[in-house]
C-alpha cells in the first residue's frame, strides 16, 4: 500500500522525492544570491500552490481512505464486500427512520389541528378566523394572489398595494416577507390542485410538510455527530414532547419563522457534515452546495435571519479563532453568507436592512484580517501581532465598518428593535406605548420557571446540562493544548477519549451556548434553543466518544472503557426511549384522541354583518389584531395592522388604540378621521381588561404615556377630566352621539359608524 505523503512545500516540476526508479532526487538549493521573485508573483505562486496541496489531499484521501478500510477490514478479518453491504443497510434504515420520523410529524400536527379545530366540518369563513393577528394578514395576501386574473397581476397588486391599508400604498411583498405565499400559490396553480383540495389545506399541509423536514433534518444532524441514527430517533422523540418549547405551530401557522427555521435545520445539517475531518471529496461538495441553497432560502423567508445567522457566524468565529477546524472550509461560509446577502438584497427590492445588518460587517471584517494575514511574510514580527491581534481586529473592524455603514446607507428598518433593547437593558426608560407594550409581551420576556420544569420533567435539561459541562471540558483541554503548541490530530480515535477535537461538536458547543444565552433573556428565543437542546442532548447519551472522554478522566480500571463506553451508548439511550415512551406516549394519544372546540360566534356574526351590512369603501378602524381578521374574512380595507416592523404603521397602532384611553371624543374623532375610517370597533375584552400583571393592559399602557397616572402613597392611579372612551361611548350621550353612531353590537363587539355631518344636538 502506498504511503500517504503531504507535501510541505512547493516542489520541483520534475517529481517530488523519488524518481521514477525509486531513487533518491538530489536535495533542492537554492542560490542566496539570486534576486528576489515580485511580490505579486509569489502571491500567484503561493496561491497556486495552496490550491494544488488541497486538491491533492483531497485526492489523496479519496483514493487512500478505501485501502486504510480494507487494511483494518483485514485485520478484524472481514471481507470488504462484507463491510460495504453493513454500510449500505446501516445508511439505508438510517435515511428510512429519518424521513419516517418527519413525515409521521408532519402527520401528527395535521391530526392534532383537526382534533383542535374541528376544520374539516367548518364553514370557510370559521376556517379564516382561526388565524389570528399577524397569521391573518399573510394568509389574506394568499388569497389575494389565487383570485388575481394571473400570477403576473397578482405580484404587482402586492407589490402596489393601496386596499389595504387606508391613505397607504405598501409593498406587501418586501415589507411582510411574502416570498412564502408567492411559492405557496404558484404550486397550488401549476400543480393543478384546484379540483383536489382546498386552498386552505393546500396552505397549512405546505407549512406541515416543512415542520416533517425540520425534524428530518435535527434527526440527520444528531444522526452525523453521534454516528448512530438512535440519536436522531431520541431527538424526535424530545422535540415533540416538549412541543410547547420547541415550535410555535400551534398558535401561528403562517408566521415566517414557521415557513422558515425548517431550512436553517437543514442549513445546520449540512454545516455540521461540512465541518468534519477527513470528509471525502464527494460528500463535501454535496454539503457545500447544500449550505448555499439553505442559507440563501433561510434569508428569504424571514426578515430577521440575518441576525440569526449573525449568531453562527460568530460561532464559526470562535472556532476559527481558536484553529479547531480547516481555515479554509470556514471562510468559504462566510462567501456564501456574503453571496446571500447580495442576492437577497437584488431580489428583496434593495433591503436596506440587509446591508446594515451586523452579518455583513462582521464577514467583511473577516474576510479582510485573513487578507491581511495571508498577504503577511510568515514568521515575521507582524505574522505574530496579526495573530495575537485577531480577534480584537475582528471586532474594531466590524463596529467601525457597521457604523460607517449606518451613516451612509438611508434605512429605517428595525430601528424599534435597537430602542426596545435599550429599554430592555436598562440603558434607558420611556413612557412610549409601543416600547412598553413590546416590554409586556410574554415572549419578550424573561423565561419563567415553568419552562426549565417542562424540560426537566421530560429528562432533556438535566442530559443537556451533563453533556454540554462534558463537552465545554473537552473543548478548553484542546484549547489549551493549541495554545502550547500541539497540534490537532488528523483522526480522533475512540480510545482517544477527544471529543472536544471534532470541529463540528465544537461548533455545536458554541452555537447552543449563544442561543441559550439569548434564550435566558427572551422567552421567544426558546423556539430557537430548545430544538438544538434535543438534538445535543440526544447525540451526547448516544456517543460512545463522550461517554470515552469522561471515562478517560475518571481512569477507569475496573471495567475496560471502550467497551463500557459502547454498551452505555446504547442502553442510555434506550431507558430513556422507554421511559418517554411509558410517561408520554398516552398523553400524546389523549390529545389526538379528544375532541377540542374552537367557537366564537360572536366573530362569525360580526363578520357576517360586515360582508352584508358594510359598503364596499368602507375603512374600519380597531386593535390591529381584530383588523387583520376583518381583512382575511371580509376583504375590506382597514387603519391599521398587526406589524411591527414599519415606523408608520406602530404609529398608527399606537394612535387608534386611544380608543381605549381617557381622551374626549372630539380627540379621538379627528384621529380617526385622519386615516379616512367609516366605521370604529369596539372591543369588550380590552376595553374591560383585568390583566394578570397591572400596568401592562393596553388602558393601563396609555394612561403612562398620555399622562393620566398619578401616584400617591406609593400606588397609582389613573386621572384624567374625561373618562375612558370605550366605557362612555357605550352610554349614548353627548357629545359622543354627536361624532359616532351605534350601527351593531353583541356581547364581545360594539359598530359604531362615524359620521361625517356632526350634530351638536343635545
Amino acid at each position: 500500500m502506498r504511503e500517504r505523503c503531504r507535501p510541505r512545500g512547493r516542489r520541483e516540476p520534475g517529481g517530488g522525492g523519488r524518481s521514477a526508479g525509486g531513487a533518491a532526487s538530489p536535495p533542492r538549493t537554492e542560490r542566496r544570491g539570486a534576486p528576489a521573485a515580485g511580490g505579486g508573483r509569489r502571491m500567484e505562486e503561493g496561491a497556486a500552490d495552496l490550491r494544488q496541496r488541497r486538491k491533492q489531499n483531497c485526492t489523496e484521501s479519496d483514493k487512500m481512505a478505501p485501502e486504510e478500510r480494507n487494511k483494518e477490514n483485514s485485520k478484524l478479518g472481514r471481507s470488504p464486500k462484507c463491510m460495504l453491504i453493513q454500510r449500505f443497510a446501516k445508511l439505508f434504515f438510517g435515511c428510512l427512520a429519518a424521513v419516517t420520523s418527519g413525515m409521521m410529524y408532519a402527520v401528527y400536527l395535521s391530526t392534532y389541528h383537526e382534533r383542535k379545530f374541528w376544520f374539516s366540518s367548518r364553514q370557510e369563513l370559521e376556517r379564516e378566523i382561526t388565524f389570528q393577528g399577524d397569521s391573518a394578514i399573510y394568509y389574506s395576501f394568499y388569497k389575494e394572489l389565487l383570485k388575481a386574473p394571473s400570477f403576473e397581476r397578482g405580484v404587482y397588486e402586492l407589490t402596489h398595494n393601496n386596499k389595504t391599508v387606508s391613505l397607504k400604498t405598501i409593498n406587501a411583498v418586501q415589507q411582510m416577507t411574502l416570498y412564502p405565499e408567492l411559492i405557496a400559490s404558484v404550486l397550488y396553480q401549476a400543480s393543478g390542485s384546484e379540483e383536489v383540495i382546498e386552498p386552505v389545506y393546500f396552505y397549512i399541509g405546505i407549512v406541515f410538510g416543512l415542520q416533517g423536514i425540520y425534524v428530518t433534518a435535527l434527526f440527520v444532524t444528531s444522526w452525523v455527530m453521534s454516528g448512530t441514527w438512535l440519536a436522531g430517533m431520541l431527538t424526535v422523540a424530545w422535540f415533540i414532547i416538549n412541543r410547547t418549547d420547541t415550535t410555535r405551530i400551534d398558535y401561528s401557522i403562517p408566521s415566517r419563522e414557521n415557513w422558515a427555521l425548517p431550512y436553517f435545520a437543514c442549513q445546520v445539517a449540512a454545516l455540521t457534515g461540512y465541518l468534519k475531518k477527513n470528509l471525502n471529496c464527494s460528500a463535501e461538495k454535496f454539503c457545500y452546495l447544500l449550505v448555499s441553497a439553505s442559507t440563501y432560502t433561510f434569508m428569504m423567508m424571514w426578515e430577521y435571519s440575518h441576525y440569526l445567522l449573525f449568531v453562527q457566524a460568530v460561532s464559526l468565529f470562535l472556532l476559527d479563532s481558536f484553529a479547531l477546524a480547516q481555515s479554509e472550509k470556514v471562510h468559504e461560509v462566510y462567501k456564501i453568507y456574503m453571496f446571500s446577502l447580495f442576492l437577497g438584497y437584488l431580489l428583496q427590492f434593495e433591503n436596506s436592512a440587509l446591508l446594515v445588518s451586523p452579518l455583513l460587517s462582521l464577514v467583511a471584517a473577516l474576510m479582510l484580517s485573513k487578507y491581511l494575514q495571508m498577504n503577511v511574510k510568515k514568521g515575521t514580527f507582524m505574522s505574530r501581532l496579526l495573530k495575537i491581534m485577531y480577534i480584537y481586529l475582528v471586532l474594531t473592524v466590524t463596529l467601525t465598518l457597521n457604523l460607517l455603514l449606518k451613516m451612509f446607507v438611508p434605512h429605517k428598518e428595525n430601528e424599534h428593535l435597537l430602542k426596545f433593547l435599550e429599554i430592555k437593558l436598562g440603558l434607558n426608560t420611556t413612557k412610549n406605548f409601543t416600547m412598553n407594550w413590546l416590554l409586556c409581551q410574554e415572549s419578550l420576556q424573561a423565561p419563567s420557571q415553568d419552562f426549565f420544569l417542562r424540560l426537566t420533567q421530560s429528562s432533556l435539561l438535566p442530559f443537556y446540562i451533563l453533556v454540554l459541562i462534558i463537552c465545554i471540558f473537552s473543548v478548553t483541554q484542546v484549547v489549551f493544548r493549541r495554545i502550547c503548541g500541539e497540534p490537532l490530530k488528523e483522526t480522533v480515535k475512540l480510545e482517544d477519549g477527544r471529543i472536544g477535537e471534532r470541529p463540528e461538536i465544537v461548533y455545536h458547543v458554541i452555537h447552543t451556548i449563544l442561543l441559550g444565552s439569548l434564550a435566558m433573556c427572551l422567552e421567544g428565543m426558546k423556539y430557537l434553543w430548545t430544538p438544538y437542546v434535543c438534538m445535543l442532548a440526544a447525540f451526547g447519551v448516544c456517543s460512545p466518544e463522550l461517554w470515552m472522554t469522561l471515562f478517560k478522566w475518571l481512569r477507569l480500571k475496573a471495567v475496560h472503557p471502550i467497551l463500557l463506553a459502547l454498551i452505555l451508548s446504547m442502553a442510555v439511550p434506550t431507558i430513556i426511549g422507554f421511559s418517554l415512551w411509558k410517561e408520554f406516549f398516552p398523553r400524546i394519544m389523549t390529545e389526538l384522541s379528544e375532541l377540542q372546540e374552537f367557537y366564537d360566534p360572536d366573530t362569525v356574526e360580526l363578520m357576517t354583518w360586515i360582508k352584508r351590512q358594510a359598503p364596499v369603501a368602507a375603512v374600519f378602524a380597531g386593535s390591529p389584531q381584530l383588523m387583520g381578521v376583518i381583512k382575511l374574512c371580509t376583504g375590506w380595507m382597514v387603519s391599521s395592522l398587526p406589524l411591527y416592523n414599519d415606523d408608520d404603521l406602530l404609529k398608527r397602532n399606537e394612535n387608534i388604540y386611544q380608543i381605549y384611553s381617557k381622551r374626549s371624543a372630539e380627540d379621538i374623532y379627528k384621529i380617526l378621521t385622519s386615516y379616512k375610517a367609516n366605521f370604529l370597533i369596539i372591543e369588550d375584552s380590552i376595553c374591560n381588561e383585568v390583566g394578570p400583571v397591572r400596568g401592562c393592559r393596553v388602558k393601563d399602557l396609555l394612561d403612562i404615556a398620555n399622562g393620566h397616572v398619578v401616584c400617591e402613597e406609593g400606588d397609582s392611579y389613573a386621572y384624567s377630566k374625561y373618562g375612558r372612551f370605550c366605557h362612555e361611548i357605550k352610554m349614548n350621550y353627548s357629545p359622543y352621539v354627536n361624532y359616532f353612531t351605534r350601527v351593531y353590537w353583541n356581547r364581545s363587539y360594539f359598530v359604531y359608524r362615524i359620521n361625517t355631518v356632526i350634530s351638536f344636538q343635545s
